[in-house]
């Protein structure tokens, strides 16, 4: 506690700690608000509500900043990988040699799923969507082996993150070879974890798929990128779920089922789709541009701004790089990236978006790059879902090691009828 905030109410003037997180952050503890005051506190949405004391993700939006345990993004994506960060991210710190070297280990052995696991494929129609397998196939994960559920310990839970880590990737290819009716890969030992994934999506029985060292690059870094972004939909629904108990693998589940909504996950499915409706329509960039400044038109600008930061997304920068070198390595030709490029550039330059501070996000640059790599849009969610692995289990870990937690339960303002009375069947 550093202070006090006084509030009035009906009179009387209450003394309500205040805190102020190692960034200097401010808050007003309520905790006992609704005890010493009857009152309760509305905030729909949750926009100035801190739901819990985290020590994994700072954002200063204001700034542009993402720090993964007070290491900014800039650093880990210039010299760390995505297993390494993943690392930082869950257990607190850049992992030693040995530590790295035992975790890389466990991700190889556990990039196997049970055999009998592999016929579940096969009663998912093909048309049925990835996050759906994905989801439902994480929650068998732990019916397969009861072992990981039960984390009592530090080698408990680094077994339990390897598991849920390596075997996500062998699901999502899966998943996505079943959808188009190709057989299961299985995982190679001798891959890393993105030469691996790419290995099990595009390799056939024929034909061994070889990823070249920018395209393994880059995927590594939109992993790194997308590893955890503080209390986040999906991330406060893991701390949610988590927080009544429940095992590592159904709150990961839960928050699968969170970044599956277009607001959430979906944000780089949209602006792919905005690319492919301006390439279809024929119609020139800045004509689109135009319509998009023109309010009455009614036309949506997708993968531009962001609700938290207010300066450049700071991951965006350092994707839009990546993407630049993948196209120029892959030499593709492709109208939705040539589309994306001139629109990018249309933005930077025009001061309608400087001036509201529109600028190219993560999902934006994240949409051209998995495009340029070869992942479907159907899978787009999913990747963003492997990646985000990290951050998910951080937090379950942050529940699970408070002895203290609470079962999350928020309070509500009830705007609804009252003293409705039952009425009889043949009466209403």
């Amino acid at each position: 506690m550093s202070g006090v905030a006084r509030l009035e109410l009906d009179g009387t003037v209450y003394e309500l700690p205040t805190y102020v997180g190692t960034e200097g952050e401010r808050a007003i503890d309520i905790s006992k608000l609704r005890d010493t005051t009857g009152y309760i506190t509305l905030d729909d949405g949750y926009g100035n509500t801190g739901s819990c004391r985290s020590a994994v993700t700072f954002i200063d939006g204001d700034a542009g900043i993402l720090r993964y345990r007070g290491i900014p993004i800039e650093e880990l994506a210039g010299r760390s990988s995505f297993v390494e960060t993943a690392w930082l991210v869950i257990f607190g710190t850049l992992p030693t040699v040995e530590q790295r070297d035992r975790f890389s280990t466990l991700l190889s052995d556990s990039a196997m799923i049970d055999e009998v696991m592999r016929k579940h494929f096969n009663a998912f129609p093909q048309s049925a969507p990835p996050m759906a397998i994905l989801s439902a196939m994480i929650n068998t994960l732990s019916a397969h082996d009861a072992g990981v559920t039960q984390i009592e310990d530090d080698a408990d839970m680094e077994r339990a993150t390897a598991v849920l880590m390596s075997k996500v990737r062998t699901i999502a290819a899966a998943s996505y070879k079943a959808s188009i009716g190709e057989p299961l890969v299985y995982p190679r030992y001798d891959l890393k974890y993105a030469e691996n994934f790419l290995h099990m999506m595009f390799s056939v029985p024929y034909r061994q798929f070889e990823a070249t060292p920018e395209v393994t690059a880059a995927l590594n870094l939109f992993l790194m990128l997308h590893a955890d972004h503080e209390q986040n939909c999906s991330t406060s629904t893991v701390r949610m779920v988590g927080s009544s108990k429940a095992n590592l693998f159904a709150s990961c589940a839960a928050g699968v089922c969170a970044l599956w909504g277009p607001l959430h996950g979906g944000a780089n499915v949209a602006a792919v789709q905005m690319l492919q409706q301006i390439n279809d329509s024929g119609m020139p960039v800045a004509e689109f541009v135009r319509k998009v400044k023109n309010k009455d038109e009614g036309v949506k600008l997708m993968g531009f701004g962001h609700r938290v930061y207010k300066n450049f997304d700071p991951r965006s920068k350092i994707l839009k790089k990546s993407v630049d070198e993948v196209l120029a390595q892959l030499d593709k030709t492709d109208p939705l990236l040539d589309i994306a490029l001139e629109l990018e550039a249309a933005a930077l330059e025009d001061d309608y978006f400087i001036e509201r501070k529109l600028y190219p996000n993560v999902d934006f640059y994240s949409g051209i790059l998995l495009r340029a790599i070869g992942i479907p849009l159907e899978m787009f969610t999913v990747m963003f879902a492997i990646g985000r692995m990290p951050g998910w289990i951080a937090n379950w870990k942050e529940i699970n090691d408070d002895e203290k937690s609470r079962i999350y339960r928020p309070r509500q303002i009830y705007v609804g009828p009252t003293g409705v009375q039952w009425q009889p069947r043949d009466e209403r």
